[in-house]
Formats: structure tokens, sequence, C-alpha cells
């Protein structure tokens, strides 16, 4: 699969925030528990059947979008260059790199270009926030024990 098409960063202005402020506590209060819903969309004068999944989804955009930030959705198996795959991490391009040739997160090459699989992103990003996790216990953990208050 190819790495995902780069779009112009889009960032909602003011009135779209409040759009997006009311209509994703709306579209919370009204999903449902079961597996799929019903929308219906007026301006096209249809009732459309939707995954619930797929609402929670946009309810987590609007809720960022709320918020002033700008979303995008990449699907798990796409694949990134080093440069978006940085990026996602929030590391240097160098030291992606120096992970890939580690063999600490695995990649394929296209010719003499890296390519990593975005599930293996997620995947590595939660090791990472399982040892913070586990560090941030561990802390706590000897503050209440030599008592320094936490």
């Amino acid at each position: 699969m190819n790495a995902p098409a780069r779009t112009p960063l889009y960032v909602p202005n003011e009135q779209e925030i409040e759009v997006a402020r009311e209509s994703s506590r709306l579209l919370a209060a009204c999903i449902g528990k079961g597996k799929t819903a019903r929308v219906r969309v007026i301006d096209g004068g249809k009732d459309i059947t939707v995954p619930v999944s797929a609402l929670h989804m946009l309810v987590d955009i609007l809720n960022n979008m709320a918020q002033g930030n700008a979303v995008t959705m990449v699907p798990v198996n796409a694949e990134l260059t080093t440069q978006q795959a940085a990026d996602f991490l929030n590391v240097s391009r160098p030291y992606l790199v120096k992970l890939l040739e580690e063999g600490r997160l695995p990649f394929r090459k296209v010719g003499t270009r890296r390519r990593v699989m975005f599930k293996d992103l997620l995947a590595y990003q939660e090791i990472l926030n399982e040892k913070s996790r586990k560090a941030a216990d561990e802390l706590t953990k000897q503050s209440q024990e030599l008592g320094l208050g936490y």
C-alpha cells in the first residue's frame, strides 16, 4: 500500500470550532449501543445506516476540531516514509532510521527508500507508552515509600 497522500493541513476556524463543539455533543448523546445506527441527512433527504464505530470516530474528529486541532486519518495498513514515521513519533528522521537499522521497528525497502507500516508504528508507540507507565508507577511507589507526599 502506498504512503498516504499529503494533503494541506487544515485548521478549523472559530465558526467551525463552535459547530464542531455543539455537533459532537449532540451526536455523542444519541449514539446507541447496537452495531449500526441510522442517521438522517437533512440536506440529502435520506436515512443512512452506518456502523456505530464510525459514529464514534466522527465524534472524536469533531471533539478534536472543537479544540481547534487539525485532524487527519491514516489507514493502519498505510506505508509511511521515514520522515512521516519520524513526524508521527515526534523524533528526528536520523533517530528513526537508527531504530529501523537496529531492528527495533520493522520496515521494508522500496528501491533505496525505507517504508514503515503505520500499524508497526502504533505497536511501537504502545510499547513506549507502556514503558512510560511502568516508570511512572515505579516512581510513584518509591515516592510513597519515602513519604514524599505523592
